[in-house]
């Protein structure tokens, strides 16, 4: 159900941080700090190391709360979670997303309704064949972490303030992809082998597919359409209070002597309240795809725009000149594949 329901996804996100704020609320008021906001960034992934369906979560929560002050805001950090703080949240959690799946008549699951849910659900029992190995085998007992009835917590992992280049580490961890080319290898049967972040309980390392088996597992990890697979929440949302004072502000560059302010002091800096123009098109592709769209291919020179041609009569004549096509391309009507004889 998660996977086709975007709204009911959302909703189990939005159990789990509530329940998270909740915790680090408590726990400030506990060190004396009344009035504490809590913010998360959550990334959303429908897969696992093995390919195989895994709706999850990976959600960078502060150690610590917000408080705010006159003209700013001010971080205080708190002590890590205890085990059986973890244990506790994740007892709290999976209580209120089992009420939440049976109130919106998620339990017992409905059968797939079209050819990627087939692809999902067969995925999905594959993953439930490694949990029974699994089963077999006495948990690696870890800290912060915590297991109970199909649903994991892992809370263990922290990173200094002064950390950018993990935070940017763990960042693109979450927002990756399902593929990565480096793990993809072609096997001496000429299948596709795809080597695994972790072997499997019986000690399986790759797994192999041909190119339509390969293309149906993809097809099953795709995300539902319209679906934001980055979020922001609590004091990092769009429209929260707070949020301008936690935002670097534009066209600053930080002073080397003001390099190693701490958090707290650039958080009560007032927040600029000019707004950057947006990016052209041209800016877009050169960040996203380093594409030069101004630079000549010829001498390398610099190009500029001289005239915008709509009208059709103009654009015409001037590809006419050039002799290139100006009619649009002819759609060929789709077809299916060619059907084997006999069948």
């Amino acid at each position: 159900m998660l996977l086709k329901d975007a709204g009911l996804l959302s909703d189990v996100l939005t159990v789990f941080l509530r329940a998270v704020f909740a915790l680090q609320r408590r726990r400030a008021r506990r060190q004396g700090l009344c009035g504490g906001q809590v913010g998360a960034v959550s990334f959303v992934q429908f897969f696992g190391s093995a390919l195989q369906v895994t709706p999850h979560f990976h959600s960078l929560v502060p150690d610590g709360v917000f408080v705010p002050r006159e003209g700013g805001v001010r971080f205080e950090a708190l002590p890590p979670p205890t085990q059986a703080e973890v244990e506790r949240l994740l007892r709290v959690v999976r209580h209120r997303v089992l009420r939440l799946l049976e109130n919106r008549g998620a339990l017992p699951a409905q059968g797939p309704e079209d050819a990627q849910q087939a692809y999902q659900a067969h995925s999905l029992q594959q993953r439930l064949r490694w949990l029974e190995l699994d089963v077999l085998l006495p948990p690696n007992k870890q800290p912060r972490c915590s297991f109970l009835e199909g649903f994991s917590l892992h809370a263990n992992t922290h990173l200094h303030a002064n950390d950018r280049q993990g935070l940017e580490r763990l960042c693109r961890y979450g927002a990756r992809g399902a593929l990565a080319p480096e793990r993809l290898s072609r096997a001496a049967d000429s299948r596709i082998a795809w080597r695994m972040k972790r072997p499997l309980p019986d000690g399986t390392t790759h797994l192999f597919f041909t190119g339509l088996e390969l293309l149906r597992r993809v097809a099953s990890l795709v995300p539902p359409p319209r679906s934001n697979l980055t979020r922001f929440h609590g004091v990092f949302a769009p429209g929260a209070k707070l949020r301008p004072f936690l935002l670097p502000q534009a066209g600053a560059e930080p002073k080397p002597e003001e390099a190693s302010e701490p958090p707290e002091a650039a958080a009560r800096q007032e927040p600029n309240k000019e707004r950057k123009p947006r990016l052209d098109w041209a800016g877009l592709l050169k960040r996203s795809f380093a594409l030069e769209v101004f630079a000549c291919g010829r001498c390398g020179g610099r190009l500029r725009v001289l005239a915008y041609l709509t009208a059709p009569g103009g654009v015409r004549a001037v590809l006419e000149h050039l002799a290139l096509p100006w009619r649009p391309a002819r759609l060929t009507p789709a077809q299916g594949p060619a059907q084997s004889a006999g069948c």
